[in-house]
């Protein structure tokens, strides 16, 4: 997997997350052989989906990346569009190494973007809706 610097630590996404995104940079930084198995194997069934979706639907019009990994990992999003070119996947490098909003490139068949999410913010909500419901 091609390893590269991220903007990751400037940008608003990532300072929701500092620790999970310093861990996550430090997981793909590794010399180990297992971080890299297992960071293909992500992007391989990330790619197996999108393709079957693709396949399914007729084609992508966009593509989007949450979470942790899809906020604070350009290399996981770069080695994913490699995968998936044949859709017409473009993504600016810049952008991309920022990772916030719109980073695929002018002239891309696929919109990307990032889009920052609190999962445990979620959680909490929807756990929330749900105990409010049962107690009233």
């Amino acid at each position: 997997m091609r390893r590269s610097k991220s903007c990751c630590t400037s940008t608003p996404a990532c300072s929701a997350s500092p620790a999970s995104a310093a861990t996550l940079r430090a997981l793909l930084a590794s010399r180990d052989l297992r971080t890299d198995e297992a960071a293909e194997l992500f992007v391989f069934r990330i790619t197996r989906e999108t393709g079957a979706l693709a396949r399914t639907l007729g084609g992508l019009d966009g593509l989007v990346f949450t979470a942790r990994i899809g906020e604070h990992a350009a290399e996981i999003r770069a080695a994913i569009r490699d995968r998936r070119a044949w859709l017409g996947v473009v993504l600016d490098r810049e952008a991309n190494a920022c990772g916030v909003g719109l980073i695929s490139a002018p002239g891309s068949h696929v919109d990307v973007r990032v889009i920052p999410t609190d999962e445990n913010a979620m959680i909490t909500q929807h756990t929330l809706v749900s105990v409010r419901r049962h107690i009233e």
